[in-house]
């Protein structure tokens, strides 16, 4: 391995953290304006901590939501004939 590739893949991962955290930044933020919106329409108003609090975890929900756990890693490989990308 040389140098350079090392070099190539530590910038790439730099700017994977960097892009990822801008989104989740951003996904965080439109949390907070749904969550503070939907209860100016229900006729709440809550603190800012309360709106704080449940955009995080609508976010954490999110994140959490997104791992696979029905598949197990030591099964064999998936079968060609079952497409597994979208929703089915």
């Amino acid at each position: 391995m040389s140098i350079a590739s090392v070099l190539t893949g530590l910038v790439g991962t730099v700017v994977t953290i960097a892009v990822l955290v801008l989104l989740a930044t951003l996904a965080f933020f439109v949390s907070v304006f749904v969550v503070s919106s939907g209860a100016w329409l229900a006729g709440y108003d809550p603190s800012g901590d309360f709106v704080v609090l449940s955009a995080s975890l609508l976010v954490v929900a999110a994140l959490l939501g997104g791992i696979p756990l029905g598949r197990s890693r030591d099964q064999g490989p998936m079968p060609e004939e079952q497409d597994t990308t979208g929703f089915q």
